[in-house]
């Protein structure tokens, strides 16, 4: 890896596609993208038998585990909805967390030699070629807002837009109707937090948290 050098906290551009700068990070970003195509469509037989053999018997056995899994926490109407997406983002994430152990991310680009260093040709890396993608908050954060998107879609195909709003700021108990008005309040006082948490708090979370941990694990890897 490096020389103690820190992991750079900013994008290093490489080149320009007319007014489109092309980071490192894209650059990695393309590469797992061409990495799962490639490993889907080596794996996939050409002609999808019905009872399956080999490969197709492996993926169809993984697949069907993750759907029962998630079967088990959603409606089955939702489930159907949500695991193709939830699926992919998941092997994504899992391919592009990989790539920061991959030899020579991070460790090849342009840098300056180290002159007072033990090591045989130490450089200090200033402009990686290739950076891990989700040491990029630029795609966590277009990730979490990809998945806000589609989750308030989900919700609003499998309540209504009215029952999204009941659901959200109800009375969620039942109660007479003297003490209902203060429930009425509590409620909508709650709704109101949980609306800011599903609208702000939630994606900031899920993108501040990916990105945090794999910038931090990329950081002391360059350093040791």
């Amino acid at each position: 890896r490096g020389t103690g050098a820190e992991f750079p906290c900013f994008l290093q551009v490489l080149f320009h596609l007319g007014p489109i700068p092309i980071t490192n990070s894209m650059i990695c970003t393309w590469i797992v993208a061409a990495i799962i195509l490639i490993i889907v469509r080596a794996t996939t037989p050409k002609r999808i038998q019905e009872v399956p053999s080999g490969m197709q018997n492996v993926l169809e056995a993984l697949v069907e585990g993750w759907e029962g899994l998630m079967g088990e926490i959603l409606d089955p109407r939702v489930t159907r909805w949500v695991f193709p997406f939830a699926t992919t983002f998941f092997i994504f994430i899992i391919v592009c967390n990989l790539v920061d152990v991959i030899p020579g991310v991070g460790s090849i680009g342009v840098g300056t030699p180290v002159a007072d260093s033990s090591l045989p040709l130490a450089v200090h890396m200033e402009k990686p070629f290739f950076r891990p993608p989700t040491s990029d908050a630029n795609l966590t954060i277009a990730m979490a807002g990809v998945f806000l998107v589609m989750s308030l879609f989900w919700a609003i195909r499998y309540n209504g837009f009215g029952g999204l709003i009941k659901h959200i700021f109800g009375v969620k108990v039942e109660t007479n109707k003297w003490l209902f008005p203060l429930f009425l309040v509590m409620f909508l006082f709650i709704g109101v937090m949980d609306l800011v948490s599903i609208m702000f708090a939630r994606p900031v979370a899920l993108a501040m948290r990916l990105y945090g941990n794999i910038f931090a694990g990329s950081t002391i890897m360059d350093m040791t």
